[in-house]
């Protein structure tokens, strides 16, 4: 009877597929995650996980993109960590040049190679999307009708005098989402347009927060009225009821969320089985969850999309946007970082004030025409925008090597050199653009 009933099961096993190491290879235990993600997305696919895994306990540690990566890179040698889950693929190119990850095939089907101008997967097979995202603009309704303000469409909208005040920003060394946008800014429009409008666009923001979270936020609760933000803020928030509204700028991009196995992660298996359950149909479908409303990787999800939820497989314009370059982010990803921080985040009340100058003598010389005084504003706006370092110097080996030891605490004494260097720049072309504009100002009376 006994050999019967074992027949009868090797029968079965080989009829479905199944390995018979399966048993071998059975998830269990804890799986440690380093992610970005705040509990809104983390939750509903930890509970989800859990449940169709009985006795496995995902173990989410949260960190910003700039934290987890130093935090793997500072535990390499005892590490605890089985994933890396975040949204920069930058960040996952760092890691991956640092042997800090290690390869893996997914098993799930139907998945491109592309989402938009975006490669899915990193081709040697180090992490792998998961989610897609793209970057933009969203407002509160009610805020804006109640400041009678405009509803914008490009990036250099928010550049306008009507926004003075009214508009919020993470600081891209804090937030690897916003890292991107910018980048995605500079890299669309050019490194010496793109910081114009980035510029132009600081010289309105009422705040730069530290986390990316602030920004929707504010914008949710009426606090400020619009935020650059990652695009699923937005899609959650409305989806939870915020009157909120959201655009695409035509300068954006989409580009994956990713995950990827740690380098000597301690529990391998249950790794692989998560990254499984990800790109698995019920892992693709959580994203419309209403606290989470990423872009699913699988194009065939999107039959069970929301009303007028977009879909960047089908969209012309979704497909048509900024193709972004990860490894020129990520090479300059420091450098970048720290000209927005010495540049607009420690000098953002002096920039407003700039702002302010050239907006208010704009507005008088509409009114009342003089071309010297037309020729200063000029000067004026040049001076506020420009940067203290080319596209070229940016990806300097001099400078970039400078920034080597990434944000800890002993910078190198060429760094400090260099934001401060960069600091003064602004500092002085700030009040250089501010007596021109009350020069023309002058001549506008």
């Amino acid at each position: 009877m006994k050999r019967i009933q074992f027949a009868q099961i090797f029968a079965a096993v080989m009829v479905l597929g199944w390995p018979l190491g399966a048993q071998a290879q059975a998830i269990s235990g804890k799986v440690s995650v380093v992610t970005s993600y705040s509990k809104d997305l983390t939750g509903p696919i930890k509970k989800a996980f859990e449940k169709a895994n009985p006795g496995v306990t995902l173990d989410v540690q949260n960190r910003n993109t700039h934290a987890g990566v130093k935090f793997l890179e500072e535990t390499k040698s005892n590490n605890q960590v089985d994933l890396f889950w975040a949204s920069a693929p930058d960040a996952f190119e760092a890691l991956k040049a640092k042997s800090l990850l290690q390869v893996y095939k997914p098993k799930a089907t139907g998945i491109p190679e592309k989402i938009g101008q975006f490669p899915i997967n990193d081709p040697d097979g180090y992490y792998f999307g998961f989610a897609a995202s793209g970057y933009g603009i969203m407002w509160n309704e009610r805020y804006v009708k109640a400041n009678k303000l405009p509803e914008p469409k490009e990036w250099q909208d928010l550049a306008a005098p009507a926004y003075f005040d009214h508009v919020s920003i993470a600081a891209p060394s804090r937030s690897g989402t916003t890292h991107l946008t910018i980048e995605t800014v500079l890299q669309g429009e050019g490194w010496t347009k793109g910081w114009g409008t980035i510029r132009e666009m600081a010289g309105n923001f009422r705040e730069v927060t530290e986390r990316s979270f602030g920004v929707p936020d504010g914008v949710n609760s009426g606090q400020v009225g619009y935020g650059i933000v990652i695009d699923f803020f937005a899609f959650s928030s409305q989806a939870t009821g915020f009157p909120v509204k959201f655009i695409y700028p035509s300068v954006t991009a989409i580009v994956p969320a990713n995950i990827a196995v740690v380098a000597n992660a301690p529990n391998k298996v249950g790794a692989e089985a998560f990254i499984e359950f990800l790109l698995s149909e019920a892992g693709q479908n959580l994203l419309f969850d209403p606290g989470i409303r990423r872009l699913p990787v699988n194009p065939a999800v999107y039959s069970k999309a929301p009303k007028d939820y977009p879909n960047p497989f089908t969209d012309p314009r979704l497909n048509s946007m900024v193709k972004f370059d990860v490894k020129k982010s990520e090479s300059r990803n420091d450098v970048v970082d720290a000209l927005f921080d010495q540049t607009i985040t420690f000098q953002i009340a002096d920039l407003k004030q700039t702002k302010k100058a050239i907006d208010t003598a704009a507005t008088a010389l509409a009114k009342k025409p003089n071309p010297q005084g037309e020729a200063l504003l000029k000067e004026a706006r040049g001076l506020m925008e420009a940067m203290p370092i080319t596209e070229e110097q940016a990806s300097s080996s001099e400078i970039v090597g400078a920034f080597s030891g990434g944000k800890k605490k002993e910078k190198g004494v060429r760094q400090a050199e260099l934001e401060q260097q960069w600091a003064t720049f602004a500092k002085e072309n700030n009040a250089k653009a501010r007596a021109k504009a009350d020069e023309a100002l002058k001549l506008a009376k």
